[in-house]
């Protein structure tokens, strides 16, 4: 039986950082495929003669492959008046022997026109933005990490050990201190009293010989370099700031939501799900999904009827260790014991990652409802599942919510 043929006209595309290999694909009512070919460069001319030749030919379906970052500038000019589907390149890879641009692009068609082609969550065009803000944020803030460390072992190799005393070497004595030593490198001796806070005063004999180290000309101008590229990222990511809380205005009422669930206090941390997963849940079909989208779940590895590794997937390489960070935080807290019950439990059986994991999700499917179903965070749904009966009799709403726990679907007794 041959396969269905779903999109008549559409268009499969290979996606390169000079120019793309595009191929439509016209199917008629006897079921024959007729391909036609062109390349175009990739230059904004040639991407607009791309959309003239897609309309001339009334191809509005089209499919091409996500290849680094060079499908945005093609994506951006087609997104207007073409249906596109974003495909992952491993789900449209062409057998190797026989690859070649047109053999991809023509493969490509041929997959799209059945509907073989797996499409990646595309958010609008405004999330898309606060999404690429958002990810360069988090990358400054692995710059300024970085930087600590740096200056940290500058610190340890001059044998200053501040950080054996101090709970944070940048704070604002800490920082005093080393730009009193920096300003002479060589004297070492001089009283570290007026520079500390009142609240350190006990600790002045630890300090005054933390402190007591060498620094050579060469580490101490290192310092100086790392101190000035560290304050430099401050003041960036304070201006990168200022224009991500400006784009995410309109989501001010997705935003309130979110910042009622466990953990989500900072309100970065909320624009940050907003940014990977949008505000519109009608686009995952079930929180399951969403999950899986993320890489919160395990994955399917069985061949011969034996289960290899499950695994999760790599994917959500920004979202998923966002969700870790506020499981790790909530299972420290008894405010919520309907989630630390649960992660205790899973714990013992399952050690902390597998649980910690669970909890990832547990979080991810709670925005979900709360996105989709425009409510703030009620503990009291977990709360009514956990309950267990004392006695052998329970309620018919304790049975209820036995039997959804166990994934069971309840209907009415006249459907």
């Amino acid at each position: 039986m041959a396969l269905k043929i779903v999109y008549p006209v559409c268009c499969g595309i290979d996606v390169h950082k000079t120019f793309v290999v595009a191929c439509i694909a016209s199917t008629d009512k006897q079921g024959v495929t007729n391909y036609k070919g062109h390349r175009f460069s990739t230059y904004t001319k040639g991407l607009k003669m791309l959309l003239q030749w897609l309309l001339d030919n009334n191809c509005k379906d089209v499919c091409m492959e996500s290849t680094g970052k060079y499908w945005i500038p093609v994506y951006n000019i087609l997104e207007n008046d073409c249906s596109i589907v974003l495909a992952h390149p491993k789900y449209v890879k062409a057998i190797r022997g026989k690859k070649t641009d047109k053999k991809d692009a023509k493969w490509i068609a041929d997959l799209f026109k059945h509907d073989l082609v797996a499409g990646s969550f595309m958010p609008p065009a405004d999330i898309r933005q606060l999404r690429d803000l958002m990810r360069y944020r988090y990358k400054l803030t692995c710059f300024m990490s970085s930087e600590k460390n740096r200056l940290q072992n500058c610190l340890t190799v001059s044998n200053i050990q501040l950080g054996s005393v101090v709970s944070d070497t940048f704070g604002k004595s800490s920082q005093r201190i080393l730009d009193k030593i920096l300003e002479n490198p060589l004297d070492t001796s001089f009283d570290i009293e007026p520079l500390i806070h009142g609240s350190m005063k006990d600790k002045l004999p630890e300090l005054e010989l933390a402190i007591d180290g060498y620094i050579t000309p060469e580490q101490a101008g290192k310092l100086k370099v790392i101190k000035g590229h560290f304050e430099d990222l401050e003041t960036r990511k304070a201006e990168l700031e200022e224009l991500i809380l400006a784009l995410a205005m309109p989501y001010q009422q997705e935003l309130d939501l979110i910042l009622t669930a466990p953990s989500f206090k900072n309100k970065f941390t909320a624009i940050g799900i907003i940014s990977e997963i949008g505000i519109d849940m009608e686009t995952f079909p079930s929180a399951k999904h969403l999950c899986s989208w993320a890489g919160l779940t395990p994955t399917n590895n069985e061949s011969a009827g034996k289960k290899k590794s499950v695994r999760v997937s790599k994917a959500g390489c920004y979202i998923k260790p966002l969700l870790v960070q506020c499981a790790n935080a909530v299972v420290k807290s008894n405010k919520h014991p309907e989630i630390r019950n649960r992660y205790l439990r899973l714990r013992k059986r399952r050690g902390h990652k597998k649980a910690i994991i669970a909890i990832a999700r547990m979080l991810l499917t709670a925005l979900y409802h709360m996105l989709k179903n425009k409510e703030e965070y009620n503990a009291d749904l977990y709360r009514k599942s956990d309950v267990l009966p004392i006695e052998r009799e329970i309620t018919v709403e304790q049975a209820i919510l036995m039997a959804q726990f166990q994934g069971y679907r309840i209907k009415s007794a006249t459907e």
